[in-house]
């Protein structure tokens, strides 16, 4: 975070400074966290209170680890200056809407923000590889895209940042609204509308009312990047003022994408953008990357960046994230694909379509599937879908882990006439039991879930992760 002093900390969030000893005048200016295993010297510590836990109860230790200042809700007796403020995520908003304000007013800042039911995290680590070779370019780590990770993303730019890239997820109607209040990005993305966390927001046509957020607060000199691919969001160019921009596979897309080649050792296309035409050959495997890979490549587009260099740096991205698509190759030969930190129907389906499209006639598919949560009222029928399609999709073999998931083997055993191929088991060490001896080379195993099923590990187990 930029230099502030503690005066000027205390106005922006509307708090008090305790105790009075401490100068206003006192300078802070390092690393800010909510978590107090992740302070350093010279942190700012947010003491937020939470659903499991209390952050105030770990400002002693976020001092001890080196926290030159605590923000709290109340009154805390520590060794540091505190400043009390009413409520402690509306004043992480404030302070990341002031320090991103002050920054634009004295450097070169553009600010590009990222929303969409699937792809957000991917297409923000194409944009940091890509922006990165053209100045300090600050991204999250992870998947700090909520009401909280976000804004402390925000809070890790100075006055050298060149370009600050946002990604914004919700849980709900209003959040990417207030996130885009706080950025006011120049370029605004948005990738896809699904069922992603359907249960949360009431229906598919409250998402695509969430997500259009991004589009309907852009100012006119912003560029809103769209989808032509997805009617949902393709449907948000007539609310919004910013100039608009088309990525995706249709013609009519200002970027798109032709010949696209998914393997088991990436996906290549050829990009298309007005009289220019690459070939591309990313690492990151399935079809539905490519997408991804058109949304970033659309920002260096619109910003004028050579696209030959963008496409290199696309080319250089190992994976798109840690449990996410994530190619592993086990010692017995087999290849794991480990994607289960998140799981909705349009992900589910798009990582059974990439196992059936990058195996070979001599390969033996296996999927090993848990719970899609967080879709409320649509879960049973979702869930049946998959089922289905994993049958239609020739997948050799069906491992479906927990009781929440069990749809998916109702499902296929009532698709095809099968004799054993479907397994309901209860848990990831029941899966791991079955597949740990009789996996081998030609056999190719899709892993994934929702991070709350924790198959995320059993996929590292089988694809020979130790650590």
């Amino acid at each position: 975070m930029i230099a502030l002093t503690l005066s000027a900390i205390e106005s922006i969030v509307g708090g008090r400074l305790v105790p009075s000893e401490f100068t206003p005048d006192l300078v802070v200016g390092g690393s800010v966290h909510t978590d107090s295993r992740l302070v350093e010297p010279g942190s700012l510590f947010f003491a937020l209170p939470g659903e499991e836990t209390d952050g105030h109860l770990f400002a002693g230790a976020a001092v001890d680890n080196g926290a030159a200042l605590v923000i709290a809700e109340r009154a805390l007796t520590l060794s540091v200056p505190v400043i009390v403020v009413s409520n402690g995520v509306q004043a992480l908003a404030a302070l990341a809407a002031a320090v991103v304000a002050r920054v634009r007013s004295v450097g070169d800042l553009t600010v590009v923000a990222v929303t969409g039911s699937n792809g957000k995290t991917t297409t923000k680590n194409l944009l940091r590889a890509i922006l990165s070779e053209h100045g300090a370019t600050v991204a999250p780590q992870g998947s700090f895209n909520n009401h909280v990770g976000a804004p402390i993303s925000m809070l890790g730019i100075d006055e050298a940042t060149r370009y600050l890239i946002v990604e914004m997820g919700a849980s709900g109607a209003g959040e990417i609204a207030r996130l885009v209040a706080i950025a006011r990005p120049d370029i605004g993305i948005v990738l896809k509308v699904g069922l992603a966390h359907a249960g949360e927001f009431g229906g598919i046509d409250a998402v695509q009312r969430a997500k259009a957020e991004m589009v309907e607060k852009l100012p006119a000199t912003a560029t809103a990047i769209l989808n032509a691919d997805d009617d949902r969001v393709a449907a948000m160019a007539s609310e919004t003022a910013a100039h608009v921009r088309w990525f995706g596979l249709s013609e009519s897309a200002d970027v798109r994408a032709e010949d696209v080649e998914a393997s088991v050792d990436g996906t290549a296309f050829t990009l298309v953008a007005g009289a220019t035409r690459l070939p591309v050959r990313m690492r990151i495997l399935g079809e539905h990357h490519v997408l991804n890979a058109l949304a970033a490549l659309s920002v260096a587009n619109e910003l004028g960046l050579d696209l030959a260099t963008a496409i290199a740096a696309v080319e250089a991205v190992p994976r798109a994230e840690r449990w996410r698509m994530e190619l592993l190759r086990a010692p017995s030969g087999a290849v794991v694909i480990n994607d289960a930190y998140n799981a909705s129907p349009d992900s589910m389906a798009a990582a059974l379509k990439t196992l059936a499209q990058i195996r070979t006639p001599t390969d033996r598919t296996v999927a090993v599937l848990g719970e899609m949560a967080e879709l409320g009222e649509y879960a049973n029928e979702e869930h049946d879908r998959i089922g289905r399609l994993v049958v239609r999709l020739n997948v050799q073999k069906l491992i479906v882990v927990g009781h929440a998931a069990r749809h998916i083997h109702n499902a296929a055993g009532l698709e095809g006439s099968w004799d054993g191929e479907s397994v309901l088991v209860d848990t990831p060490e029941q899966a791991y039991d079955l597949l740990r001896d009789n996996l081998g080379a030609g056999d190719i195993v899709l892993v994934k879930s929702s991070k709350s099923a924790n198959l995320r590990f059993l996929g590292d187990r089988l694809g020979g992760v130790t650590k």
